[in-house]
């Protein structure tokens, strides 16, 4: 059996090394377009602030290690169109400028998501970069390293764009945040969230520009200015960080079924639309757990997850996996914050029934050093108690506190049933009814 791989990251990498575990003799061929497998994205706001200075600890396996072990990986190889009907790929070895046909028994589509870059005039001027890669990386940690960049714009309030603040205000930069939406992380977390990490973000002298619209970047080679709607804003480097797109434009739409944002829609298994075709990881869907709709959720736990899923049953399993519940989480300068399920907004789209309740708390004792304030926010079924989504936000333990409540919504507990749960608890980790249990209990 020959199995091509399309992407070489997480996903795809998840899948090859699983389906070479389980069978040795599966020809096992990944095609990555870049010279990077196995690498963790995640990191690259910590690498541009100086948290760490090696960008190998980003790297999970390198291509020798995968090659050892019987993978076929071929790297700098842009695979440009499949034919699904023939089961045949063309494939661009990049660095000789040769295009070869390959053949497969299965494929599994890999190719995850790329930066999307705004209509903003003049955005090709010199220090003007997306973070999504490692090069991105490289490139903007080179930059910041000179005296001459002092003042940094970011372009959008997302989960790197937020992570990337502290990067710069930890190289103690000036730092500007425009956002064309009213609210920072708002297709993340409801409003009593953000209102709490916008304002930590203005406690650490972050300039915050909402419900603004960025038209055109000036300056004669390298950016100087940003231009708005609201007026001009001095920038040295630009980062844009306005989300991504799936990698799936060399496919035929009209071949394989995609959400309108060119999501490849796969099932339970990740199989696609097309027989003996799978796909995982920021270029594909997931399931909602909570929803049960085919949603497009692309971090790399799903990823990494759903890839393995993948990978078992390319060697011949049929599991399936269990869903996602778009657990996720950032930290905001000094604050954490996390969410879980669904939020208010995405209840009330859906036309459930349901409450919600928001309580500002103590994470532990008085009387141990390190006593902050915590905030949780739970989305219940009105009629039967089930919790559907969770918030937290603080300075000390809340994202754990998260954990708590997927384990909650998974298992499809009730907010009773939270009230009432067995928490740990010691002075320095929480008082003796946990914030979880209190929002829990004024459910009732």
């Amino acid at each position: 059996m020959r199995v091509i791989i399309i992407g070489g990251v997480a996903a795809g990498m998840s899948a090859a090394a699983k389906l070479k575990r389980m069978n040795k003799d599966a020809q096992v061929v990944v095609y990555e377009k870049t010279d990077i497998v196995s690498f963790g994205a995640c990191g690259l706001p910590y690498f541009v602030g100086g948290f760490f200075d090696n960008p190998n600890n980003m790297i999970a396996r390198t291509p020798e290690k995968f090659k050892e072990s019987g993978i076929e990986l071929f790297i700098n190889h842009e695979v440009l169109s499949v034919d699904f009907d023939n089961k045949k790929v063309i494939v661009k070895d990049i660095e000789n400028n040769k295009e070869i046909e390959d053949t497969y028994d299965k494929l599994m589509i890999a190719t995850g998501a790329s930066a999307i870059i705004p209509p903003i005039k003049n955005v090709k001027l010199k220090n003007v970069h997306t973070l999504k890669n490692m090069e991105d990386g490289k490139i903007i940690k080179e930059i910041i390293s000179s005296d001459e960049i002092k003042k940094v714009a970011i372009i959008g309030a997302g989960f790197i764009g937020l992570e990337a603040v502290e990067a710069m205000k930890k190289q103690n930069k000036e730092v500007s945040v425009i956002q064309m939406g009213e609210r920072i992380l708002q297709e993340v977390f409801d409003k009593e969230i953000t209102d709490l990490l916008e304002a930590e973000l203005r406690k650490h002298k972050v300039d915050l520009y909402l419900k603004t619209t960025v038209t055109e970047l000036k300056g004669d080679d390298k950016v100087k200015k940003v231009i708005t709607d609201k007026g001009e804003i001095d920038a040295d480097l630009v980062i844009i960080a306005t989300g991504v797109r799936p990698n799936t434009s060399f496919l035929d739409s009209s071949k394989i079924n995609m959400l309108k944002n060119g999501a490849i829609i796969v099932d339970e298994y990740g199989k696609t639309s097309v027989k003996d075709v799978y796909s995982a990881g920021d270029c594909a869907t997931i399931k909602n757990i909570v929803t049960g709709k085919d949603s497009y959720i692309p971090l790399a736990t799903g990823a990494n997850k759903l890839g393995r899923i993948v990978g078992e049953n390319l060697a011949g399993e049929n599991n399936k996996f269990q869903g996602s519940l778009a657990s996720s989480c950032i930290k905001v300068m000094d604050m954490e914050a996390a969410r879980v399920g669904i939020g208010e907004n995405e209840a009330k789209d859906l036309g459930l029934n349901y409450k919600t309740k928001f309580i500002e708390d103590m994470n532990q004792t008085s009387y141990y050093p390190g006593r902050e304030k915590i905030y949780v926010k739970v989305i219940y079924n009105s009629d039967t108690k089930v919790i559907l989504g969770g918030q937290v936000c603080g300075y000390k333990d809340c994202v754990q506190r998260a954990n708590v409540l997927a384990c909650c919504i998974f298992n499809k507990m009730t907010t009773n049933e939270l009230g009432m749960l067995d928490l740990c608890y010691a002075p320095p980790f929480a008082r003796t009814w946990d914030v979880l249990n209190v929002v829990g209990n004024v459910c009732k």
